[in-house]
């Protein structure tokens, strides 16, 4: 650490000579120490759970400046006793709450689990509670998601977009920019998953642990990932469930998260097949190829003549949105029987239930308000990963991502397009990750994972010095409590007692 003082004491013959600090100069007070030092005040909020607000700075570079209110939830060990310590979990996104994540606690970890530690969660600065971002107003962002491109075949297809239709692309994903700016500009800097990582830190010394025990799926394996890098020394027993490859930029994860759901998607019609009353079927011999054009079919139709809808709020059923529902429901299978009727009643023209379990996707509720998870979404990959400035890069890796996924390729590999308008001091530098030096670290993958795909989680165990891979054989988004008890099992090994699974165990579908 440097010493402070006069510049003249720097040159030992001043020193001597004037007389200067008159004496050994003190180290100065760590700056951070102000937040390490705090005590959290838990309140009772709902029902058994507590509450609390963490206080972090805005810029880690300038502690003495301004400040951020994190939003902490808890729900006490259940077992009666002095808890093990605490259990800091994570759902995903960007965007997702951690406070929600409390609330649904019983069904994220196992009882025994919940006995041995307190499970807390937060939500991450920008996200929710904790100082959220803001962009657009809600029947702007109404507009924004359900914006269907201007195609050559007038059918919403992404890959064939006009001229016209770039030009809307641009306007529209640069109006997206510039109202974040414009409504959040301060804290655009300040929201990317490495100073998250190190709210975690604070939190962690907040609770009084010496050392870290997490449990993050999906965007919440970067979160693990990154805190494993900068405090290896800190981990415990960090679990990285449906991993995220920290090696990809925005646009390359667009498009292989494409190809997860095509995974996904396949398995979906596969199933459905095998049911008496599959919409996508056309009779006892459909493969699941003739399943998904005959899905892709019903698409193009929404596409140039929207559906219709009950709900009443002025937005149409068109490709964009019924393509959205599908893609909800591909993140769990427990969605399935959901998809299957939303899309039965697609055929007979009714686009209604798709568009609801699309709302499910980007948080937008019934009476039409939304979460801020659409703006931490794009705020945080846009900080996160760097990401073309030419728009040409974007119409490339439509066509590329076509090849792969054509039913959602297209419109992924656009999705990442504000980034490309994403000012450049709120970008963040590109972050290797090994976690040099820390304890063993789980990192688990789901074989046929939609929204993150399994080769994701190789990539990440194998980045980590002391990563371990579990591997669970099976579908949706996830793995750990997703109903397959051989991975539960080793989770919860893992997390009571910080002894991991031999690496590239497999747990074989229920």
């Amino acid at each position: 650490m440097n010493r402070t003082g006069p510049a003249g004491c720097a040159l030992a013959i001043a020193l001597l000579a004037a007389g200067c600090g008159g004496g050994a100069q003190e180290e100065p007070a760590d700056p951070l120490a102000l937040f390490y030092e705090q005590e959290i005040s838990w309140e009772e909020c709902e029902g058994e759970l507590e509450c609390a607000t963490l206080e972090v700075p805005l810029d880690y570079a300038e502690p003495e400046g301004e400040r951020l209110d994190i939003a902490v939830m808890r729900l006490p060990a259940v077992g009666g006793g002095d808890p093990a310590g605490s259990l800091v979990i994570n759902p995903g996104g960007p965007g997702g709450s951690g406070l929600d994540y409390v609330r649904a606690a019983s069904g994220v970890v196992s009882e025994q689990v919940r006995r041995e530690f307190d499970v807390v969660g937060f939500d991450p600065r920008g996200v929710g509670e904790s100082s959220p971002l803001v962009c657009l107003e809600r029947a702007d962002l109404d507009e924004y998601l359900g914006g269907q491109v201007e195609s050559e075949d007038g059918d919403g297809d992404a890959t064939e977009v006009t001229p016209e239709g770039l030009e809307e692309l641009e306007e529209s994903n640069r109006e997206f920019v510039e109202a974040c700016e414009a409504r959040s500009g301060d804290l655009l800097p300040h929201v990317g998953t490495a100073d998250v990582a190190r709210d975690v830190d604070v939190l962690r010394a907040a609770l009084g642990d010496d050392r870290l025990t997490y449990l993050g799926k999906s965007y919440g394996t970067y979160i693990g990932a990154l805190y494993a890098e900068r405090f290896p020394e800190r981990v415990r027993a960090l679990v990285l469930d449906g991993a995220m490859d920290p090696g990809l930029d925005q646009l390359e994860m667009g498009v292989q998260q494409a190809e997860g759901f095509t995974t996904a998607l396949h398995a979906f019609v596969e199933d459905c097949l095998a049911r008496p009353d599959c919409p996508l079927s056309e009779g006892p011999d459909t493969t699941v190829r003739q399943g998904v054009d005959r899905l892709a079919g019903l698409l193009e139709q929404a596409g140039e003549e929207p559906l219709r809808s009950t709900l009443g709020d002025g937005r149409e059923a068109n490709r964009a949105r019924l393509e959205m529902g599908v893609l909800a429901a591909l993140y769990s299978d427990r969605y399935w029987p959901q998809v299957r009727e939303g899309i039965d009643d697609a055929f007979d023209g009714d686009g209604t239930a798709l568009l609801e379990l699309g709302d499910l996707l980007y948080g937008r509720e019934p009476g039409g308000d939304y979460e801020n998870a659409t703006a931490a979404l794009v705020a945080v990959n846009c900080a996160d990963h760097r990401s073309p400035r030419d728009i040409g890069a974007y119409e490339e890796a439509a066509a590329e991502a076509a090849e792969a996924s054509p039913l959602f390729g297209p419109s992924m590999a656009w999705g990442a397009l504000p980034c490309a308008y994403w000012p450049e001091e709120a970008v963040s530098e590109p972050v290797e990750v090994d976690g040099a030096g820390a304890d063993p670290i789980l990192v688990v993958g789901t074989t046929r994972d939609s929204a993150t795909p399994y080769h994701w989680a190789e990539s990440l165990a194998a980045a980590l010095d002391s990563g371990v891979l579990l591997t669970r054989e099976g579908d949706g988004h996830t793995a750990y409590r997703m109903g397959n008890a051989c991975v539960d099992q080793a989770v919860d090994t893992y997390l009571l007692s910080a002894r991991a699974p031999e690496d590239g165990m497999v747990c074989q579908e229920r």
